[in-house]
């Protein structure tokens, strides 16, 4: 089983101690994630874009589709 996308560590030799095993595991875990590849930073948004999307400009036409509450 793989939980949050890493593999799940077991120590399979029984001469360790408890204590041994659960270092040699919190090692493994570290070693992994130390060496993950660094997630990928979210693009900087456009300044234009974030600007039109708080005004609620769209790009496209709306045509005649007026509004049912306002008689035109």
């Amino acid at each position: 089983m793989m939980p949050h996308g890493r593999p799940d560590l077991k120590l399979i030799s029984p001469s360790a101690s408890t204590e041994e095993a659960a270092a040699i595991v919190a090692a493994l875990e570290r070693f992994i994630r130390d060496t993950a590849p660094a997630a990928a930073p979210d693009p900087e948004p456009d300044p234009w874009h974030r600007a039109a999307i708080l005004e609620g400009v769209s790009r496209e036409d709306p045509g005649d589709s007026g509004d049912p509450w306002i008689n035109t």
